[in-house]
């Protein structure tokens, strides 16, 4: 069977472009064969074009297909595990159609969610990071830096659900701030292009307790300025520094400030076991049939060819919350 896939041109040093992807015909065969209903995107991808990659897992490789995240429909299957129809989720990345042994694919309940794209939530990293890492509880003012995007987005609200007393977030801008207010439950935000320190200052006067950190730079120093003392900051990204040499795109924590300050650093990995992910369902379900839970989210009706002009409107910040693409 042949399949259409898009494949990496070359890595990239700085920023990346349409020209870095090329979409190419490829045959594929398997035990179980699966037509793509829906492409997971996220910035992390972007750290995954690079020659020095420092994800747990490879970088792509040009002339290879690229992406991670894709739920399908069986269209064949020669196995007892599968059968036509099925809705499943795999590693496949961003094609048409994808092949393999059953082992490699999940089958999922197709009445679990209103529609198969919330399978394709970075929750299992905003609740592993906020329950987990944080251990974010009663009394907790949590302050999310990205908080619009789809890590961010998740994890204020989950620090809601469990129990903190003020969630704060940042975005890019003061639309994306009211919407976290508005929409998506959180008691203050800010456009973090103006003064970070005075807004954490104003709005979490008694310091915060918990860090949830997707962007680094200039958001974490503003923390760190304002945290209470004893505060957990969860690591999960570093958004605001991905372009760049290794040690730029990973800048080191000033830990003798944090020390000094008697914060505690928690990095952690966006790299799940089976039972964070789990959890995170768990949490996403209960809360959904609940009402305590919005799930943002853009979904991005295109063919193939228009999979990587989306990934590169996702970084240009363009969408709002957890960003699919439903292949039509």
């Amino acid at each position: 069977m042949i399949t259409q896939e898009v494949q990496l041109t070359a890595q990239i040093a700085a920023v990346p472009a349409p020209e870095h992807f090329t979409v190419a015909p490829a045959e594929i065969e398997g035990e179980v064969v699966v037509r793509t209903d829906y492409l997971g995107l996220a910035a992390t991808y972007l750290e995954l074009m690079r020659a020095d990659c420092h994800l747990p897992i490879p970088a792509w490789q040009p002339g290879r297909r690229v992406g991670v995240m894709a739920i399908g429909s069986v269209l064949r299957s020669a196995s007892p595990d599968l059968r036509e129809g099925d809705l499943v989720q795999s590693m496949s990345g961003w094609s048409t159609h994808s092949a393999g042994p059953a082992a490699s694919y999940v089958k999922l309940d197709p009445d679990a969610y209103p529609d198969p794209s919330y399978h394709l939530a970075q929750g299992p990293t905003a609740y592993h990071g906020v329950a987990d890492v944080a251990k974010v509880g009663e009394g907790d003012v949590v302050f999310v830096s990205g908080a619009a995007g789809g890590v961010g987005s998740l994890a204020g609200q989950i620090a809601r659900n469990l129990g903190a007393r003020k969630v704060i977030g940042s975005a890019g801008s003061q639309a994306k701030a009211d919407y976290l207010v508005d929409e998506l439950g959180f008691d203050a935000a800010f456009d973090y292009h103006h003064d970070p320190v005075a807004a954490l200052k104003e709005l979490a006067p008694e310091g915060i307790t918990v860090f949830f950190d997707t962007v680094g730079g200039a958001l974490y120093d503003a923390a760190l300025e304002v945290a209470a003392p004893g505060a957990r900051f969860a690591l999960c990204g570093s958004l605001s520094t991905q372009l760049g040499a290794a040690a730029d795109r990973f800048p080191a924590p000033d830990r003798d400030a944090a020390l000094a300050r008697d914060v505690e650093l928690l990095p952690f990995s966006c790299h799940h076991t089976p039972d964070q992910i789990a959890a995170w369902h768990r949490h996403f379900r209960t809360a959904l049939g609940q009402g305590r839970f919005v799930y943002p989210r853009t979904v991005v009706e295109t063919g193939i060819d228009g999979v990587p002009g989306a990934f590169l409107a996702l970084l240009r910040g363009e969408y709002r919350g957890n960003v699919s693409v439903r292949l039509v």
